[in-house]
């Protein structure tokens, strides 16, 4: 679903009965990210996975900054008509829900932060965003041709296969469905941090185990804004943790909402 005119992120809902529970993705990424965990959640659930401005179908903006997504959201728990959610949300989208929980407490039932502090982090994605940017969409005629430009700057090709999901195919001409000039000129407030302010729901933050993201130097950040904090590992993996090792992070995160998400 979309809606540009009253700009309501696109969105979709999984399951249709028991408490609402909404799904963020992170920085390059589309609802799609976390639809694992939404289907197993969907038959006790009422999921919601969105597209966060300027990454999917979702409207593009100037403005993209922690206070304005969170306002994004807002919106579409009005639109929805939900007066309290539980929210996952990775990587940028877990600083989204923390800002979110931080803005509208009374709002948030729980938190699920998959990776990530609240706390500002240097520019460990210039290279990517460089390197998308790099990319000559008037050569690319198939994604084979973007894949091979853009194995020059990045050598996983898992990672490759995550960002080319990004492109679309209109009038015979690839384009990006994100608005990678705005992410640019916004990255420094996509890395800050989050707002200060209290939430004193119940938190968990699930960290990889072999991730740089969610470290012992982030606990003050942490203890500062919330007060009711889990925190769980799961080891063997990276920032990618959701999609390294789905069963384990979905049991956790199952597990703690069954705990949390019911009044």
């Amino acid at each position: 679903m979309t809606d540009q005119q009253e700009n309501i992120v696109n969105y979709e809902i999984m399951g249709d009965k028991g408490p609402a529970v909404l799904l963020i993705h992170g920085l390059f990424g589309d609802l799609d990210n976390l639809k694992r965990l939404g289907r197993d959640l969907e038959q006790d659930h009422q999921v919601i996975v969105m597209d966060c401005r300027n990454h999917g179908d979702s409207f593009h903006s100037e403005t993209m900054n922690y206070a304005a997504m969170a306002e994004d959201v807002e919106a579409l728990l009005n639109h929805l008509n939900l007066d309290k959610v539980s929210i996952v949300g990775h990587s940028m989208g877990g600083k989204l829900a923390m800002e979110f929980a931080l803005s509208h407490p009374q709002r948030v039932q729980a938190l699920i932060i998959a990776d990530v502090a609240p706390a500002a982090y240097d520019a460990r994605h210039r290279h990517i965003l460089d390197a998308l940017e790099n990319i000559d969409l008037s050569q690319v005629k198939t994604r084979q041709d973007a894949d091979q430009q853009l194995a020059k700057a990045v050598d996983e090709r898992g990672v490759r296969q995550f960002l080319l999901k990004n492109l679309k195919r209109e009038n015979e001409q690839y384009q990006w469905r994100l608005n990678l000039p705005i992410i640019d000129a916004c990255y420094a407030e996509i890395s800050g941090g989050v707002r200060e302010g209290s939430y004193d729901g119940p938190v968990l933050f699930i960290k990889g185990g072999d991730s740089t993201y969610l470290t012992e130097e982030h606990r003050d950040a942490v203890n500062s804004r919330f007060s009711d904090v889990d925190i769980k590992i799961i080891e063997g993996t990276g920032h990618w943790l959701h999609a390294e090792k789905p069963r384990i992070f979905n049991r956790l995160a199952r597990t703690f909402l069954e705990q949390h998400s019911r009044t």
